[in-house]
């Protein structure tokens, strides 16, 4: 009996070898997926990704995204069906340092992307932040269509990307094509133990410190809810499916802007707290910091910016993460032992 050939989609990555870019790679892949939770309209997919410093040249192909001539040349070369911009300066400290690059990354490159995607008919997916909230107790959770309004930088500019993109697409006459998709604070698997990777994962770093006898301020005034980058990669593959086999007619009304977050809510110090009763260290040397913001501080965070994801549940897409507390006693069992 002759097999039967899947018909193949190519899905292009920008950070590829970033936090979150090496999950949606693999999500695509069909790695680490459970088959239950995640669609494929029976499509087999090819992925490649695009980086910098970090790129083989192989599967991660090196494109510097602030360059409209190698974006071209890199569509061309890949001509995917769907392009997932994970590419961001996405640090607010770091956002703060370097207004300059920080604005041609999140914003420019994202309009040179979403303006070579619409000429092409490419369906872009660009991942934004639950930072373009306000933040303000009472407020959350904030629907994708509530308004906006960052209180720092970094918020600014993803803001602005998410403009970009929806501009672009609108004077393309390709609205179906351009979709935003905000996230809040990111953890998982990091490349070598780099904790810094991971505003959450960095935590563990503080809990060490603790423990040699340095004392250490840590933020118990804003909430948070950290979602796992598998349930993120996973979700934004269902998306790609989801868009690409809508037709085109119909395409134009599904949502522009979709929202994505785990519903666990902790405090930076509650997550300092788990991680130390997990690897069964003291956390004396701690102190849970309730002020909030410092207002002299260059950089204001929110206090509560939780997303709704009713946009993706409408559209029949499984918005259920991994459990926070059992996915680190997985991860620091080795810690433990």
């Amino acid at each position: 009996m002759a097999s039967i050939t899947k018909p193949t989609k190519t899905a292009l990555v920008t950070g590829a070898t970033g936090l979150l870019g090496r999950q949606v790679v693999r999500a695509f892949r069909g790695l680490g997926v459970p088959t239950e939770l995640s669609s494929n309209a029976g499509w087999m997919w090819e992925v490649k990704g695009t980086g910098f410093s970090r790129a083989d040249g192989v599967n991660v192909l090196k494109v510097d995204l602030e360059k409209g001539e190698e974006v071209e040349r890199v569509l061309e070369g890949v001509s995917p069906q769907v392009l997932i911009h994970c590419a961001a300066n996405r640090f607010p400290d770091k956002v703060d340092a370097d207004p300059e690059g920080t604005r041609l990354l999140n914003v420019e490159a994202t309009r040179t992307l979403a303006k070579a995607c619409a000429s092409r008919g490419i369906l872009l997916i660009y991942i934004s932040t639950d930072y373009v909230f306000a933040g303000k107790p009472g407020e959350a959770p904030y629907e994708a269509d509530a308004a906006t309004g960052p209180t720092n930088l970094y918020g600014v500019t993803k803001l602005d990307g998410e403009k970009a993109l929806i501009e672009e697409f609108s004077k393309a006459s390709k609205e179906g094509l351009g979709v935003v998709m905000r996230v809040p604070v990111l953890y998982g698997k990091t490349e070598e133990g780099r904790n810094e990777e991971s505003a959450v994962n960095v935590l563990l770093d503080a809990v060490f410190k603790a423990q040699e006898g340095k004392k250490v301020k840590m933020d118990h005034w804003a909430l948070r809810f950290p979602t796992n980058t598998e349930d993120v990669g996973r979700v934004a593959k269902d998306v790609a499916v989801k868009y690409l086999s809508t037709s085109e007619a119909e395409r134009t009304s599904l949502p522009r802007i979709l929202q994505m977050s785990s519903e666990e809510q902790y405090t930076k110090y509650e997550m300092c707290q788990l991680f130390a009763e997990i690897l069964g260290v003291p956390l004396d040397n701690m102190e849970a910091n309730t002020e909030g913001n410092d207002p002299n501080a260059s950089v204001q965070r929110p206090y509560d910016c939780h997303l709704s994801t009713k946009a993706l549940k409408d559209l029949g897409i499984d918005v259920s993460t991994q459990d926070f507390v059992g996915w680190w006693r997985r991860e620091l069992r080795a810690f433990r032992h």
